[in-house]
């Protein structure tokens, strides 16, 4: 479980090496390709570029002033309006719905005030249709007491021309994004060679192998946050635990274990990266948009090895969290265990970015 303490810090999950790590010197790993910040409330948020690249990984960050579904479209040299995506979408952990449709779908059409952020991944290559995930984590209204959403969308566009890739970004959907939303486009090809990565490593520590806590200790305040956790569970259960923010129960989350029913939960002392993880390798992946005077709004993927052999299926755990703070920011990530000191292969990664 993740927890945000006291003087802006966050209990989070530990790391192993990611994908979003950098070879020495650090060149070509994520690289911003556009971005737009409405300065008003706008029925459209509009990103463009040149850049061609391989992969793309877009941040969302939203709030919408009315009633309406959040919905995106692609495009090469215009947006494509046309019926030629198609999408496959599972909400709070309900069973999937699939259509085609003139747009990606984002989420379900919540109300007005909902604050949103999404991460979505695109593959993007020449020729081929356009294969897209995204997850999102709705807060409804800001405080303890308010449950969060989640939804998982997988999704194709296939353009109408099929040798062009995507070039162009809108969301939109007959309501207004209020000002201050955000699209951050990040892209990623294997022939790149610049230095100049969106996310900046702000930790690398391993266990010391005599703790129940793994810490990242101070680190600089940044609008996105990344982080990854691996560890082998050979030290005790490895359920994640929180302590208190200086306040009592102001976490919300809502997990599902295996694909069962969503639990959702408010006022709590804690949120959760993970449950039961028990005594075998475990590692997960979160983002966490990190606004300073927002509600601090945090995802999670898990996977946890359960018995040793292929004859036996991983366990999975997916998280939407919400720490209600809108005064600072998280400067730490710390993670405890349940039971049992982390054994020195216990690793927390941190990345950042503005």
């Amino acid at each position: 479980m993740t927890e945000w303490l006291a003087g802006n810090r966050i209990r989070g999950t530990s790391a192993e090496k990611p994908v979003l790590g950098l070879q020495s010197p650090s060149v070509g790993g994520w690289v911003e390709v556009a971005r737009h910040k409405l300065g008003s409330d706008q029925s459209t948020i509009d990103v463009s570029w040149t850049d061609d690249k391989r992969y793309y990984m877009i941040l969302m960050d939203y709030t919408q002033t009315s009633d309406f579904a959040g919905l995106h479209r692609l495009g090469n040299s215009s947006i494509d309006p046309n019926n030629n995506y198609h999408n496959r979408q599972s909400v709070n952990g309900g069973g999937e719905a699939s259509s085609q449709a003139t747009y990606v779908r984002l989420d379900n059409g919540w109300q007005s005030g909902d604050r949103k952020f999404a991460v979505e991944y695109i593959a993007d290559l020449t020729n081929k249709e356009k294969l897209i995930m995204n997850h999102m984590i709705r807060s409804v209204t800001t405080g303890k007491t308010q449950t969060t959403g989640r939804s998982e969308v997988v999704s194709k566009w296939v353009p109408s021309t099929a040798s062009d890739t995507v070039g162009k970004f809108q969301m939109m959907n007959g309501g207004n994004y209020a000002s201050g939303s955000e699209v951050v486009v990040l892209g990623w090809d294997q022939t790149d060679t610049h230095t100049t990565n969106f996310w900046e490593e702000l930790a690398d520590v391993t266990a010391s192998g005599s703790s129940t806590n793994i810490s990242s200790g101070t680190i600089t305040a940044k609008k996105y946050l990344c982080f990854q956790f691996y560890t082998d569970g050979t030290a005790g259960d490895k359920q994640l635990v929180s302590n208190k923010d200086g306040s009592s129960g102001n976490y919300v989350r809502r997990f599902s274990s295996n694909g069962g029913a969503d639990d959702p939960n408010q006022s709590l002392n804690n949120i959760a990266n993970m449950v039961a993880i028990g005594t075998t390798p475990c590692f997960s992946n979160s983002f966490v948009i990190n606004n300073s005077s927002t509600e601090k709004l945090h995802m999670c993927d898990m996977v946890r090895q359960n018995t040793a052999g292929a004859t036996t299926a991983p366990n999975i755990f997916d998280s939407v969290n919400k720490w209600a703070n809108t005064s600072s920011q998280i400067t730490e990530i710390d993670v405890n265990s349940a039971s049992g000191n982390f054994t020195t292969a216990t690793r927390l990664r941190v990345w950042g970015s503005d």
